[in-house]
Parts: C-alpha cells; sequence; structure tokens
C-alpha cells in the first residue's frame, strides 16, 4: 500500500546496526553484586548468560529506514533557478507528509531530519562504517 501512494521516485535505505549489550550486562552485574539474597545473584548470573547466547545465536541489530525522495530540475538557465528551487522544495514537502502519513498509518513512527548535524551524522554511519566520527 505505501508504494502505491508513491507517485514519485524513492529510494528505501535500509541501516542495520549490531547492538551493544556490554553495558546492560555491566548494570546488571552491578546490581546483582550489591543484593544480598544468593538465590537471586544466581537467577541473574544465569539471566545474563541467556541474554548473551541469545544475542549471539540471533546476532541482535536495530534498523533504521531512510526514505529518500528524489526530485530532477534543471538549472541551466539562472533565472529559473528560484523557480526551480521553490517547485522543487513545494514537490519534496508534499512527498514527505504523503509518506509520513501513509507509514503513520500503519503504526511507524517517522521522524523528520533537518538538522544539518543530524544529516552529517547519518551519512557519516554509511560512509565511515567503522563508527570514527569525521575530523574537522
Amino acid at each position: 500500500m505505501f508504494l502505491k501512494t508513491c507517485d514519485f521516485n524513492v529510494q528505501i535505505i535500509i541501516q542495520s546496526k549490531k547492538e551493544n549489550l556490554s553495558k546492560y550486562f555491566f548494570n546488571l552485574k552491578q546490581i546483582s553484586q550489591k543484593e544480598e539474597n544468593e538465590k537471586i545473584k544466581e537467577i541473574a548470573k544465569e539471566y545474563i548468560e541467556f541474554i548473551k547466547n541469545k544475542n549471539e545465536e540471533n546476532k541482535s541489530a536495530s534498523k533504521n529506514f531512510y526514505i529518500v525522495i528524489k526530485y530532477d530540475f534543471d538549472l541551466s538557465t539562472k533565472s529559473a533557478q528560484t523557480v526551480d528551487e521553490n517547485i522543487a522544495i513545494n514537490f519534496l514537502n508534499e512527498g514527505f507528509f504523503k509518506i509520513k502519513e501513509t507509514l503513520s498509518r500503519c503504526g511507524n513512527t517517522v521522524y523528520d531530519i533537518n538538522e544539518k548535524q543530524e544529516v552529517e551524522e547519518i551519512l557519516n554511519s554509511f560512509f565511515n562504517q567503522k563508527g570514527e566520527k569525521k575530523e574537522e
């Protein structure tokens, strides 16, 4: 249904990131060490091992979905540039609201990425697979 509502070119990009549960395990260990009841300590230890094993089996990952809307316009003439930019902005906004409405009706959360810093971080995460921050 979603793709049927898009009467414009879109690209769906899926980014998977393996979940790092080390902080979660660390917090559980800290809490269980303070526990006086030995039975609860043992249950916590077993629980941590269970989650570690499940995580290894299933390779837990979070997924982010990005939808890119494509718009082509001609900037060959300087006088048409402002008109074309306004048309492009209107086209992209209409597409965004159509996508947001359709996905929201299906129970999905849609985020609008406006800030330059957010866009840079997302692009950096795709181009820099090791997760290192770009030095400025």
